[in-house]
This record gives structure tokens, sequence and C-alpha cells, in this order.
């Protein structure tokens, strides 16, 4: 008997953890997810949108359209830091990020200062945004690389 041919690749596995954390959030509008890997494909972390712990999901505003305090976005931690500050094993340093969205200028930052030296993401919604174009500069100038996962149309169906 020969091994089974249709298992998933390593990029399919980890971009469906990170989409897969992304149900987890509870944000009305955009649910995102992260998993960061080792260089030898071992999940080390992951992560998605939503309040800090101890910030009630009831109590914190949802709205993106509000101003000040009543917009989400004063108080919503990315689903890249979350990774990041879930991780608990020491260095991430020459790790790999899968994430579902292009990371902003904010995450950016910290994905840089942690040592992670690929981001692999789904989708760039909002590429001509300055966050976006602030955190690709910041990517090139710092040697992360970063590249669009390349959809397959496997479907996987999981019963939970």
């Amino acid at each position: 008997m020969e091994k089974r041919n249709s298992y998933i690749t390593w990029d399919e596995y980890f971009m469906g953890v990170a989409k897969l954390s992304a149900e987890r959030s509870k944000d009305p509008n955009t649910q995102v997810g992260a998993c960061i890997v080792s260089a030898d494909n071992k999940i080390l972390s992951m992560g998605y949108n939503g309040f800090p712990s101890g910030c009630s999901d009831d109590e914190f505003p949802w709205s993106r359209e509000a101003e000040g305090l009543d917009a989400k976005y004063l108080y919503v931690t990315h689903s890249e830091l979350n990774a990041i500050l879930n991780y608990r094993g020491g260095s991430l340093e020459g790790s790999k990020l899968y994430v579902s969205l292009f990371p902003c200028n904010e995450c950016a930052k910290a994905i840089i200062q942690a040592g992670i030296r690929t981001v692999v993401y789904e989708m760039d919604k909002y590429p001509d945004s300055d966050a976006v174009r602030a955190s690709k500069r910041m990517f090139d100038a710092a040697g992360v690389r970063y590249y669009q996962y390349q959809k397959t149309g496997r479907k996987v169906e999981l019963e939970l």
C-alpha cells in the first residue's frame, strides 16, 4: 500500500489554521486570524482580532462608523499582535506568520520587532491605505519577506 497523495500542503494547513482562528473573532464586520510557525513547520502561536483579556465583548463597542471612544478601533487587538503576545516559548526569531488580512502598520512594527521573517497573507483588502503602504515600506526596509497565499481551491470540511 502506498501513502495517501491527497494530503494538504504546509501552506494550506497553516493558512487553514489562521482562517479557523478567525472564526473565534466576535467582530461583526471583519474576522482575522493569524498563525505563527517555526522554520521547521511547528505551530508556535495563534491569534484572532478581539478585545484584550478582561474587556467584555458585551460592554465595549463594535461599531466601525462611530467616532472617538465609541469606535472599536481604539480597543480591538489585531490577530497578528494577539498571536505574538500569546506566544510563551521565548523568541520568534526566524518564524513565519500566516494571516488572513495584510497587516497594518502597527502590527508590522510588532512583527519586525518579534523577529518574524516571512508574512504570508490571504487578502490585501486595503492596498492603497497609508497603513498598508507603511507596512510594506517597513517590511522592505527590515528584510521581512511577504507574499500572498495562492489559493488552491481545495475544500476541507470539518464537522464540529
